[in-house]
């Protein structure tokens, strides 16, 4: 049987962005299979702005949530698998949802059938740039 945190994930997501909030997500980057910029975490938690004008191909599924962003300038694409998600709520008011924490283990978390290792990497493009032709 699947668990709910997905659909709550996907539902919040939604909810939030139609209010015209900015969702965020609170996530325990300690984690087997998390992918996050490191210098963003504290106390093995991270919070993740996803709001569409803060990421690049954001993908919500039954297994992960994974995206590319720019954490101080430098891409970095984000992995998270669902039982690392604590929450999902709005940085305007705190409105959303938190998880128990104990719902999911790292043996009992739905995962992909793709390994992290195995996902391509994305590439990135160099920035355009103009220059004066005389």
């Amino acid at each position: 049987m699947k668990g709910t945190r997905p659909y709550l994930v996907r539902a919040l997501n939604e909810w939030i962005l139609d209010q015209g909030w900015t969702p965020y997500l609170l996530v325990n980057a300690q984690w087997p299979q998390v992918q996050v910029p490191e210098a963003f975490v504290e106390d093995g938690r991270i919070v993740l702005n996803i709001n569409p004008s803060a990421v690049r191909e954001l993908q919500l599924n039954n297994h992960e949530v994974t995206f590319s962003a720019r954490f101080a300038g430098s891409p970095q694409w984000v992995q998270v698998p669902i039982g690392a998600v604590l929450g999902i709520y709005a940085r305007e008011n705190g409105d959303g949802l938190f998880f128990d924490e104990d719902e999911y283990t790292p043996d009992s978390a739905p995962t992909a059938d793709v390994k992290a290792a195995e996902l391509p990497k994305k590439e990135t493009k160099p920035r355009p740039s103009l220059r004066v032709v005389k």
